[in-house]
């Protein structure tokens, strides 16, 4: 059957459909709200499982990539969200999650990874082999012959497991691919005018030694399936700090996109970005958007400002939940997820630890105790009508909608909103 992302790339020059967001999550109420704006805009929906997410050994969700697909099926079931729209990818598999053991095992691991993808029904496979594995010489920058080769044994897999899931599901979607990764950073670092943009002749260089790696390999037949390819336009984000889309300095790279009319770039942390810049990047060819910590943030937002509202609704009348301390509580009892990325001295991170553009609070959402806390704080909502002007206050966009009556008073919905608002701008970018 033909991959809908395929036809989606071939042909959004012609539709009403220019480009497409992947949504880089698995929080459930993350989810239902994306297919809920979806069924509403009537666009296809991308959702994508990194390696450290799912893997064969469960990754930081505990799921394996079949767990994963049951639990997005189950969902749509529960929304009532046909399947069909559904497009499933795995995001930087190859040996990322491996990369401390020396090659001969990470790329056992990394093959084993991507064939679970694809049996499981993954049709949006991004091939990154970028990273330097134990026994690569990490002083020297790592070869783009080694990581097309590499990339070329994980197309080599994939392409055998489709085979293999054909036996068993005669009309599964072969999938597509996407190659190169935007780390690291063409140029190596950071500059105060922003980050280094690819350069048209690195970029060009990636494609060239790719399609002759895939044809010396004997993969010719999966060339045309690669769609995408990965590249720093110039977007990125920090605790504070984000570096927009700058179409100048872009234009280079974007020209030499012309040269290639298969292939589309796929732009990475795009999280933040305004809409009418994430609009520019779809229009400069820029067609895969992702985007995952934004979606986490605005859902902690909400629940932050429905907490508040909790507070001076609530106080004295009912036990409170107590979410924000809940998570910040957790968020320092088990400190592995958070203590790597923050920086500064303690206020520094505390402020980080609840408002960074990182969002590292999206590892904690689902733990017990914070999902007992969240619970806690819906249902203390239940039967009461939150009064306008506490909405005014700490909801002000959410205001507006309970106002003109396009949004129900009601606590969850104001929350999910928060995570509409940010979905919204992705559509707006895709859709015309």
């Amino acid at each position: 059957m033909t991959n809908q992302l395929t036809e989606i790339i071939k042909n959004r020059h012609n539709q009403n459909i220019k480009g497409v967001y992947c949504a880089c999550t698995a929080n459930e109420t993350v989810l239902r709200v994306c297919m809920e704006r979806a069924k509403i805009s009537d666009t296809p929906l991308i959702i994508e499982a990194t390696a450290n997410q799912v893997n064969q050994y469960g990754g930081y969700t505990g799921m394996r990539p079949q767990d994963y697909v049951d639990f997005i099926y189950a969902l749509a079931k529960e929304e009532e969200f046909p399947v069909e729209r559904i497009i499933l990818g795995g995001d930087h598999l190859g040996p990322l999650t491996w990369s401390g053991l020396p090659a001969l095992q990470a790329m056992a691991e990394a093959e084993e990874l991507v064939r679970l993808f694809v049996i499981a029904g993954f049709t949006k496979i991004h091939l990154d082999t970028s990273m330097h594995l134990a026994d690569d010489d990490q002083s020297t920058v790592l070869a783009t012959k080694t990581i097309a080769e590499r990339g070329g044994r994980l197309a080599w897999v994939a392409r055998d497991a489709y085979r293999e899931l054909l036996k068993s599901k005669p009309k599964a979607i072969a999938p597509c691919f996407i190659i190169g990764s935007e780390v690291p950073i063409p140029g190596g670092e950071q500059e105060d005018t922003g980050l280094a943009v690819t350069k048209a002749s690195d970029f060009r260089e990636t494609v060239q030694i790719y399609q002759t790696v895939f044809e010396e390999m004997g993969l010719s037949d999966i060339w045309p399936q690669i769609v995408g390819v990965v590249v720093q336009p110039g977007v990125e984000f920090g605790d504070d700090t984000i570096h927009e889309y700058d179409r100048v300095a872009a234009s280079e790279l974007i020209a030499a996109l012309d040269e290639y009319p298969q292939l589309v770039f796929e732009g990475h942390s795009t999280d933040y970005q305004t809409k009418d810049k994430l609009r520019a990047m779809v229009d400069d060819g820029i067609a895969m958007l992702k985007v995952g910590p934004a979606l986490t943030y605005y859902y902690r937002q909400g629940l932050f400002a429905l907490a508040k509202i909790e507070e001076e609704l609530l106080y004295g009348d009912k036990e409170l939940s107590n979410f924000i301390e809940t998570l910040e509580t957790q968020m320092l009892a088990e400190p592995k997820d958070w203590e790597k990325y923050y920086h500064g001295d303690a206020n520094k991170m505390r402020l980080a630890r609840k408002y960074s553009y990182s969002d590292r609070c999206r590892y904690y959402l689902p733990k017990k105790q914070i999902a007992i806390s969240i619970n806690k704080l819906l249902r203390n909502f239940t039967g009461i009508k939150i009064p306008l002007t506490l909405i005014s206050q700490y909801m002000p966009l959410q205001y507006a909608k309970v106002r003109d009556k396009s949004l129900a008073n009601e606590a969850l919905e104001l929350v999910k909103d928060f995570i509409a608002g940010c979905i919204d701008d992705y559509l707006y970018a895709i859709k015309r």
